[in-house]
């Protein structure tokens, strides 16, 4: 299974590669939401809901391509977010910033389907470890290996690379900052103004 995934995995990106030609293909953004969009707070948070909902799209056919129906898009993130190591669900849901409920149901299919290895403390049946199956490590891989073409297709010189860099950390850093007001508060608070209630009064 894992020759295979692997190859169909790079023919797919060798393919979307060759079809780009070395250009990245044209943003689906229409002329008013060019002229009007700037780079706020807000806007560069509703561009980065889109671009989930539609990696989210992306994903699901290399999954198909691959043959692959026993794991959705979001649970093959998570596996991505266990990577090489052994995590608690606690430490699980710290790095991934998952909810526990959906955290549960998505450990539950991986499992089920051979994706994860869960081992159960023999002191405490409530506490477990969780770690890729090999099943899981040879789907990361094949993804791995699609990735590696479309990374091309933004990536093409050392500019953009440059680019891609400084995109990646002011990223991290949205991710910093939510994670600090969430736990914390923020004195962001101290310069909204409430919203008007509907009978008008404040």
């Amino acid at each position: 299974m894992e020759e295979h995934l692997v190859k169909e995995g790079k023919r797919t990106a060798v393919s979307r590669a060759e079809r780009g030609n070395g250009a990245s293909a044209p943003l689906a953004t229409s002329d008013h939401e060019r002229d009007t969009e700037a780079a706020t707070h807000l806007e560069l948070a509703r561009v980065l809901e889109r671009i989930y909902r539609r990696y989210t799209d992306l994903l699901r056919g290399d999954l198909n391509r691959l043959g692959v129906d026993d794991a959705s898009p979001s649970q093959v993130m998570m596996l991505f977010t266990i990577g090489h190591d052994e995590l608690s669900i606690r430490e699980l849901l710290d790095r991934g910033h998952y909810l526990g409920s959906n955290a549960s149901y998505n450990l539950k299919q991986l499992g089920d389907a051979g994706y994860i290895e869960r081992e159960t403390s023999p002191r405490d049946r409530r506490s477990a470890r969780i770690r890729l199956a090999p099943k899981g490590h040879e789907l990361c891989d094949a993804i791995r290996g699609i990735h590696d073409g479309y990374h091309r297709l933004v990536v093409r010189d050392e500019m953009e690379y440059g680019e891609m860099e400084t995109a990646f950390r002011m990223l991290r850093r949205l991710e910093e900052v939510w994670t600090t007001t969430l736990r914390y508060g923020d004195a962001a608070w101290a310069d909204a103004t409430p919203p008007t209630s509907r009978n008008g009064r404040k």
